[in-house]
């Protein structure tokens, strides 16, 4: 007589995920594998995902790869192994993505807001100061700005508020006159004549009036024609409304001359 193996043949009525293993003659038992768990006739895929989060971070997403495995992922707004996530701070790295002249605010996992600073006008996104500030910071005006510096004319730092008519900076650089306005002593005149004072004159106001009168005395002719606006019959605004918080500045293509 020999010993029945009760595991020879279907794996002993066991799970296909389990062992079978031998006992006595003609018994066994069934052992569920390794990431599976049950009494080895029905064996159940282990999901550690189930319980604790996996051993995860409460802010990462338990995914099961496998029987009693998984991997870890830090949520959005999150960084780390997914075992530890900490948070990110969207105002962390460059300011949030906001105006350097304005302040980011974390609001949500992935929202911030960003808000002016004092003295400052704008989005949050782009904040504008004075308009005598922003004369520098843009290429097209600054020539005009080095000139009032160079003549201490602080007019546009008071409160204002004004309109302001600035001659492109290559316009600016290639005219021969200013060097002889300068050297006449001339050259502050013509700086005032591009400013006008008690008004922020936006570019559709423009539209709706004749002559202002600049910071010089003279009085500045507008038209409108061929869909410009045009001063003194010869300059031309072609860029327009970039508004401070005193004021607001034009671009025009021609030196006003008073």
């Amino acid at each position: 007589c020999s010993a029945i193996d009760a595991c020879e043949t279907s794996n002993g009525g066991c799970s296909a995920k389990a062992e079978c293993r031998r006992t006595t003659p003609g018994q066994r038992s069934c052992i569920c594998n390794a990431g599976y768990t049950g009494d080895g006739i029905v064996c159940i895929e282990i999901n550690p995902c189930l319980e604790n989060n996996g051993g995860c971070d409460r802010n990462a997403e338990c995914t099961q790869t496998g029987p009693n495995q998984a991997v870890c992922n830090c949520l959005k707004g999150y960084s780390g192994d997914g075992k530890r996530c900490t948070y990110i701070s969207l105002c962390s790295q460059n300011n949030g993505g906001c105006s350097e002249f304005a302040i980011c605010n974390d609001t949500e996992l992935t929202e911030r807001t960003c808000t002016c600073k004092n003295n400052y006008i704008g989005d949050g996104f782009k904040c504008r100061g004075n308009i005598f500030q922003e004369l520098l910071r843009d290429s097209n005006t600054s020539k005009f700005y080095f000139h009032l510096e160079a003549l201490s004319i602080r007019d546009l730092a008071a409160p204002g508020p004004f309109t302001l008519f600035v001659p492109r900076t290559d316009i600016l650089n290639s005219d021969p006159r200013i060097k002889d306005w300068t050297a006449k002593g001339v050259m502050a005149q013509v700086l005032r004549h591009h400013m006008v004072g008690c008004a922020s004159l936006l570019y559709s106001d423009l539209r709706t009036i004749t002559n202002v009168t600049s910071l010089h005395g003279d009085l500045i002719h507008i038209s409108y024609s061929q869909n410009s606006l045009v001063l003194n019959n010869n300059a031309e605004i072609i860029l327009s409304d970039a508004v401070g918080t005193n004021g607001v500045i034009h671009v025009i293509n021609q030196i006003l001359v008073p």
